[in-house]
């Protein structure tokens, strides 16, 4: 209550060294996909993921039930359901995000943003192989779960960085 929650995307100014993992990115003859926990929900992602991090502000941690959420984001374009999209529910975990998640069993899909329709944040955990990506950052470590350590070296933002 009376906390305002932003909603972003990093921009290339942010992370200007982001880099792929060696292997083919994903493409409309070789896409990655990815499903939920009992398979209802199948999609593929046909371009490239981005702008990989783990997230530490609460909600992303009680969306996963974990200490952090891994994430990247890919455009809208390049992702679509192969089955069961009518069985994702979208709950609005703060004004314009929009946490798309499988009725059936409740793992996470996607986050839509309203005011940035061409990009939605992908959990990775979903992927069904290696997504090519590797986080480049920790964002709102100031929130993190008390009882988590943070032990690898890559940069850690309290809050979100400016875009």
């Amino acid at each position: 209550p009376g906390r305002t929650v932003r909603r972003y995307v990093l921009s290339a100014k942010v992370l200007p060294h982001i880099r792929y993992h060696p292997h083919m990115p994903p493409s409309p003859t070789t896409p990655l996909t990815g499903t939920c926990l009992c398979k209802s929900v199948q999609y593929a992602i046909t371009g490239p993921l981005q702008q990989a991090l783990h997230c530490h502000c609460s909600m992303c941690r009680k969306a996963q039930g974990s200490a952090f959420r891994t994430r990247a984001t890919v455009r809208s374009a390049d992702f679509r359901f192969v089955q069961g999209e009518d069985l994702v529910r979208y709950y609005a975990s703060s004004p314009g995000n929009l946490r798309g998640f499988c009725s059936v069993c409740g793992s996470p899909i996607h986050t839509k943003f309203t005011d940035r329709p061409d990009v939605m944040g992908l959990p990775l955990g979903g992927l069904d192989a290696d997504p090519g990506i590797r986080p480049e950052m920790h964002v709102c470590v100031a929130h993190k779960a008390p009882w988590h350590t943070i032990t690898d070296d890559l940069p850690q933002w309290p809050e979100l960085p400016d875009t």
